[in-house]
């Protein structure tokens, strides 16, 4: 009795926008045209009847359980998800013995589906390994985080690895239409206005799951969507940036601006405009990196190490976490002493390259290691400075026309002033001052 009516009730219960949407075949799948074109591996693996196992990496919402959803579609195979997060070493056996028992009994094949798989232990996922060995099911394992680090070698060298990548602006767009006017989903009983559209994009930040969520809950409020019915499903207030025009450019201009003000608490206003707008987290990272070293470089060496570890792990993890990690790089390269020394020395240099200030390599700093180039006189008269005390001899190391040319001028600011006055004493030294 309990059973029957569980079985009704869940029936009753109409499935979520993003479930109901989910593609059925290859040819529905929004985004991911790397991996979806003829003889790509996923290609292959649907229509070929030979077991294989994948590992999907990418951000969220861009399609790892659909992706395996459709291979277990088209193949007819059985599909079985297991969540990392809850599931333990008895859960992966006992589904592991389920498949074998539907091949020998059927020759039917399963999907085996893990979900988060990086959260498995090394001995959860070694009770993967005799499937995989064996090919007693396809296995596919997704998961956010680099597989290289969380996943143990012998399962991931039997697997093929996929990474998928942020769906564009437009691939967001196409999945919110269809959900509008396909049966599946609201099946043209809503409209949804223009603006409210590219709201839901912005909002969904290349989450295609959060914006079907988002215009579920948008369609339970209204059968006219709007930005502001928008505003009230989601329960935050619609941030005037458009990600393509002027406005982008703006808050951009005035994010690194504030940095290279010292002003972290206007940094990190803009820093929030963007992330609360769907800016790439990604192309924020690509910007704090920039500025570490354009204009903070050696007068605080630390900031380029944070930025570049707040890009990679904004890359592991996403939003919304990975704020906090671009937020830590902010307040550092906000704060820290600014000097654009860097950024002028590499200009100046490559501003000689391109006047043909080349010069020939000066003989005794080439390359004397192949056979033959004794003979041509290559490092003859080299000194070793490792010899020298303090690691220091005086040669020629530029070539002739740049000899006196001066490329690197330290500021006297944070870490950069001992530094300034150590390369002043070593120039003096080696141009023989």
């Amino acid at each position: 009795m309990d059973s029957l009516f569980d079985s009704a009730a869940e029936e009753a219960t109409p499935q979520p926008l993003a479930v109901r949407m989910r593609p059925r075949t290859l040819d529905e799948v929004i985004g991911q045209r790397h991996l979806l074109g003829p003889g790509t591996p996923l290609r292959r693996l649907v229509e070929s009847e030979a077991p294989m196992s994948l590992f999907l990496w990418g951000p969220p919402g861009t399609g790892k359980t659909t992706l395996a959803y459709v291979v277990s579609n088209v193949t007819k195979r059985r599909f079985v998800e297991i969540s990392a997060v809850s599931a333990g070493v008895k859960d992966v056996r006992a589904a592991i013995d389920n498949a074998r028992r539907e091949l020998g009994m059927t020759g039917r094949q399963t999907v085996l589906f893990v979900d988060e798989v990086h959260r498995f232990n090394k001995a959860q996922q070694d009770a993967l390994l005799p499937a995989v060995e064996n090919r007693w099911v396809t296995f596919i394992g997704a998961t956010t985080e680099n597989p290289f680090f969380s996943v143990i070698s012998p399962l991931l060298s039997r697997s093929l690895l996929l990474t998928l990548e942020s769906l564009t602006d437009d691939d967001v767009r196409a999945v919110l239409e269809r959900a509008v006017a396909d049966e599946r989903g609201l099946g043209g009983r809503a409209a949804v206005a223009p603006q409210a559209l590219d709201h839901l994009v912005r909002l969904a930040g290349g989450d295609a799951r959060r914006s079907l969520t988002y215009l579920e809950a948008a369609a339970l409020l209204a059968d006219d969507i709007t930005v502001e019915v928008v505003e009230k499903a989601v329960d935050k207030a619609a941030v005037r940036y458009d990600r393509q025009g002027d406005q982008h450019y703006d808050v951009i201009s005035a994010f690194i601006k504030s940095m290279r003000g010292s002003d972290a608490d206007a940094a990190l206003h803009y820093l929030a405009r963007m992330i609360e707008a769907g800016e790439d987290p990604r192309f924020i990272a690509r910007r704090i990196v920039i500025f570490a070293s354009e204009d903070v470089g050696m007068a605080d060496p630390t900031c380029l190490q944070t930025a570049v570890a707040a890009a990679q792990a904004v890359q592991l993890i996403g939003l919304p976490e990975g704020q906090i990690n671009l937020a830590h790089a902010v307040i550092h390269c906000a704060l820290a002493p600014k000097s654009n020394a860097v950024v002028k020395a590499i200009g100046a240099a490559i501003g000689d390259v391109r006047r043909g200030l080349i010069g020939q390599v000066p003989g005794h700093l080439r390359d004397a290691h192949y056979p033959g180039a004794a003979k041509l006189g290559h490092g003859d008269g080299y000194k070793y400075p490792h010899d020298f005390d303090h690691g220091l001899v005086r040669q020629d190391y530029a070539p002739e026309q740049v000899r006196e040319r001066r490329y690197y001028e330290p500021t006297k600011h944070g870490a950069e002033a001992p530094i300034a006055d150590r390369w002043a004493r070593i120039r003096d030294f080696l141009r023989g001052s």
